[in-house]
């Protein structure tokens, strides 16, 4: 396959190819509306670009050929905000955020197998797995929580709103007659989210409590909360599994502004302690995007900036890339 950097532009609905041995912008090519993320399928033979078409029924994924860089025939397919697939290859989950619902469907040729309604988790969004593949844990980006999904029987196990310390609580009943913990002032607005390298532990940052909740995921518990900085979004494990990257996009706000004071807090998994800070001179937005294969290279969005930032895993330095407007995954 080709070494390159696909990023995805909300606005300007294509795709840049970057080269990352040149830093250069070496392709680019419209796919369908408000391309999200890329995702890689299961197998690793193609990528998937993930059109989710806001606030209209015209939701594609446009297939583009790691070996070549050229982008396929899009496959109509609704509301794909993300997309994940089963930790057995078996089924693609696309996730259908405006209609709060998993779409598991062929991983090939996207036919629907099944759907799953998750009606109280709003904005569902970003997923990791179990480390035995059990089950996956979302974010509900619009009701401040989590919900907790069976990939073998396929249903909801339940949801968790995440409290920031020191907001007042009340114990309320959920509609299962349980008892559920609920902040009575405050909402947060979860994103990413990433199991620990040893399966014990889940990382969520949010971009409204500024900074990352910590859950046990066989409890269903939150355990912890850690202060990162603004707008807390991306998280990406280092490649050696020491450290965990969180890309804080320097606003609260939903829709910018630019130039933000953001930049990117590094974690300990071994002490939960925040261990380096890299920000981005002048300020900036970095929101979603990967480590290179070699672990050497954080590639993040620009996202209200309309660049891709190169951090230095060793040093912190940043490198910035011009690209379209609003790239995002």
């Amino acid at each position: 396959d080709l070494p390159r950097v696909y990023v995805p532009h909300v606005r300007s609905n294509d795709v840049y190819v970057i080269d990352p041995a040149t830093l250069k912008v070496v392709d680019r090519y419209k796919v369908g509306l408000n391309p999200q993320h890329v995702v890689p399928s299961w197998d690793l033979k193609t990528l998937w670009v993930a059109n989710n078409a806001e606030r209209t029924p015209n939701g594609s994924l446009t297939p583009v050929d790691p070996k070549t860089g050229k982008p396929g025939k899009a496959i109509p397919v609704d509301d794909p905000y993300n997309m994940y697939f089963t930790p057995d290859g078996r089924s693609a989950i696309v996730v259908a955020e405006a209609f709060k619902r998993l779409d598991f469907r062929d991983p090939h040729t996207f036919a629907l197998q099944g759907s799953l309604a998750v009606p109280r988790c709003g904005g569902i969004n970003h997923a990791d797995f179990s480390i035995d593949g059990r089950y996956a844990i979302f974010t509900c980006e619009f009701t401040g929580g989590i919900t907790k999904i069976d990939l073998v029987d396929r249903k909801v196990l339940g949801y968790l709103q995440l409290i920031l310390p020191g907001k007042p609580t009340k114990v309320v009943k959920g509609p299962d007659g349980r008892d559920e913990t609920i902040c009575t002032t405050w909402k947060g607005m979860p994103q990413d989210i990433r199991v620990s390298p040893d399966g014990r532990t889940w990382y969520i940052a949010d971009m409204m409590s500024d900074g990352i909740y910590v859950v046990d995921g066989e409890s269903s518990a939150q355990t912890d909360y850690i202060r990162t900085s603004t707008g807390a979004h991306g998280l990406y494990p280092s490649r050696d599994g020491r450290k965990l990257y969180i890309a804080n996009r320097g606003s609260n706000k939903i829709h910018g502004p630019p130039k933000g004071k953001g930049g990117v807090s590094v974690l300990d998994f071994a002490t939960r302690k925040i261990v380096a800070e890299w920000p981005i001179p002048g300020g900036g937005s970095p929101d979603m995007g990967n480590v290179s294969a070699d672990g050497k290279w954080l590639w993040l969005s620009g996202r209200y900036d309309h660049v891709v930032y190169v951090f230095d895993t060793t040093t912190g330095d940043v490198k910035v890339i011009p690209v379209g407007k609003e790239p995002h995954g």
